[in-house]
């Protein structure tokens, strides 16, 4: 007999950031989800939210997920189709896709329990390691910081960095570009990131002003949401453009890839609604887009799946938010990097191979309920 799942738990953990990304926000918060299948097999899986959201999150697994899903398959590609078309009405993006992943990964994770395989392995491993940037939540970092991370990120071998752009001065961003610039040379590439800060005419002045710098990307110089102002700012800049960790669906991707302003496109694995539809948006993005793929954060789960899809991608690792190095987990994570390289560590774990903190958790609920016919 195929298991079922048979009960959801929730919890909630937070981490205090070394230098919060939002001044008024220093927690970085993830819900951390447990599913236990009809045999007494566990898998946990995690959403993510690095302000705010955690609690909306929550309540929308206890609620409305897991009520849904318990007495169902453990499949999670069998699985996420339907629970995204029954929870569509409250929102087909952002609180409920944030959602779904935390059931998604857990599902990912009890399947690879069940094969006795770490995800990339479950998943198929296409190459042993994929290449890593350098990457900073740094706007906030005076200059003299900002120039020596970028320069750490030198000594460790990485070939391209990403800081952060968008300051109250066009003059400081300049000045800030071009000390990382000569930092790392010339022959290393430089990324810079907006966080959608600019409208459509500064970010024009701004791409005028730092395109002397030869940017491999802006991301996110507008709002995500703004098609229009895309396609106007790539009529005016040939700066190559990234967008996507503010893109939930792969909807709303294919439609950027349609509209055609976009070069690199940059899916969150748990902003998207997990591992599922991460691999078909990846796999979309490889196959009928000329973009690039560039996972968005979380390099302990994106550096497996880069592992997998068809298209080689560089992940980001970025400074001081890992799930080790904030203590969110109490054993390595099963990504290591070794000579500016993500790859599998040789010992990682089946499943996603996180073993999740159990200390800084916020009131727990749980969910095992008699299931809805199917």
């Amino acid at each position: 007999m195929t298991a079922t799942i048979a009960a959801v738990r929730t919890r909630r953990l937070s981490a205090r950031m070394p230098r919060p990304w939002v001044p008024d926000e220093p927690h970085l918060h993830l819900v951390i989800v447990e599913v236990e299948d009809s045999d007494g097999l566990v898998g946990t899986g995690f959403s993510w939210t690095p302000t705010i959201g955690a609690a909306a999150v929550q309540a929308m697994i206890d609620t409305e997920i897991a009520p849904y899903a318990i007495g169902r398959t453990t499949d999670p590609q069998a699985l996420w189709p339907a629970l995204w078309l029954r929870l569509h009405e409250a929102g087909g993006a952002g609180i409920t896709t944030i959602a779904l992943a935390g059931l998604d990964t857990a599902l990912w994770d009890l399947s690879g329990k069940r094969a006795a395989l770490p995800l990339a392995s479950l998943l198929g491993e296409r190459r042993a390691s994929v290449p890593v940037y350098g990457s900073g939540v740094n706007l906030h970092y005076p200059l003299d910081e900002l120039v020596a991370q970028a320069s750490r990120w030198v000594a460790s071998g990485y070939d391209t960095v990403k800081i952060k752009v968008g300051g109250p001065s066009l003059a400081v961003d300049i000045e800030r570009v071009g000390a990382v610039r000569e930092a790392i040379g010339p022959d290393r590439t430089l990324l810079i990131d907006a966080n959608q800060r600019w409208t459509l005419e500064q970010a024009t002045t701004a791409l005028d002003a730092l395109s002397r710098f030869d940017l491999g990307w802006i991301e996110e110089p507008l709002r995500a949401e703004d098609t229009r102002g895309y396609r106007a700012l790539r009529e005016r800049t040939g700066v190559p453009i990234a967008l996507g960790e503010n893109i939930h669906t792969l909807q709303r991707f294919q439609d950027i890839v349609d509209a055609g302003f976009a070069d690199v496109l940059q899916p969150n694995i748990i902003r998207v609604g997990g591992i599922t539809p991460f691999l078909e948006i990846a796999s979309f993005i490889s196959t009928e887009s000329s973009a690039s793929l560039a996972p968005h954060l979380l390099i302990d789960l994106s550096g497996q799946l880069a592992l997998a899809v068809g298209a080689e991608t560089a992940v980001e690792d970025v400074d001081e938010a890992s799930f080790e190095s904030l203590g969110l987990i109490t054993s390595p994570s099963p990504v290591e990097i070794v000579d500016a390289r993500a790859r599998l560590r040789e010992d990682a774990r089946p499943g996603l191979g996180l073993d999740f903190a159990c200390t800084g958790i916020s009131p727990t609920t749980s969910a095992s309920l008699i299931p809805e016919e199917s």
